[in-house]
């Protein structure tokens, strides 16, 4: 997953009225500019001022994640999410998209702060591979010695631990 740049979140605005009419024009926000969704819709009216009542038309973005913008909307909590993943580590924020990116929120409902709470409930830590997730948590054990450790099959306890209790992607690993 390539990680994204909350700082970076940008639209290129334009309008349906403009690109039904053979033309492009528009031009790149950055939200961070703006401190809400009102303010930000101010600046799309000023771009297209030579319009009476315009039409976004959010033609191009990027830095913004799954679910919180599309052609003809911005969801009404896209500021808050922004401030909110902003205040993630890096590792935490790929790992909170890609939790979210597989059905497990929607960042366009909801309370923010409580689907960052189920996210921290559901994740785990990142990993090189799951076998090595699978040797920590043996490495854990008390009730294993050394010698059965060293005769313990970890390719196969992880194979059992996917199929089940966690899932993984791009080395990050979650709770099911």
């Amino acid at each position: 997953m390539t990680t994204i740049d909350i700082n970076e979140a940008n639209v290129y605005v334009g309008t349906y009225k403009k690109y039904n009419e053979g033309s492009l024009f528009g031009k790149w926000l950055n939200l961070s500019d703006y401190t809400d969704k009102e303010e930000f819709y101010k600046a799309c009216t000023e771009l297209h001022s030579d319009e009476n009542d315009p039409e976004f038309m959010f033609q191009d973005y990027e830095n913004i994640p799954k679910g919180l913008i599309d052609e003809s909307w911005l969801s009404e909590n896209v500021f808050e999410v922004l401030q909110a993943l902003s205040d993630l580590s890096g590792n935490d924020q790929e790992a909170f998209l890609i939790w979210c990116n597989n059905g497990h929120a929607d960042l366009s409902n909801g309370d923010i702060y409580d689907l960052i709470s189920d996210f921290e409930n559901a994740y785990v830590a990142h990993y090189d591979s799951e076998e090595d997730f699978a040797r920590e948590l043996i490495g854990e054990r008390d009730d294993l010695n050394d010698f059965a450790k060293q005769y313990f099959d970890y390719e196969a306890y992880a194979r059992d631990l996917f199929c089940g209790s966690y899932w993984s992607e791009d080395g990050h690993v979650f709770y099911n």
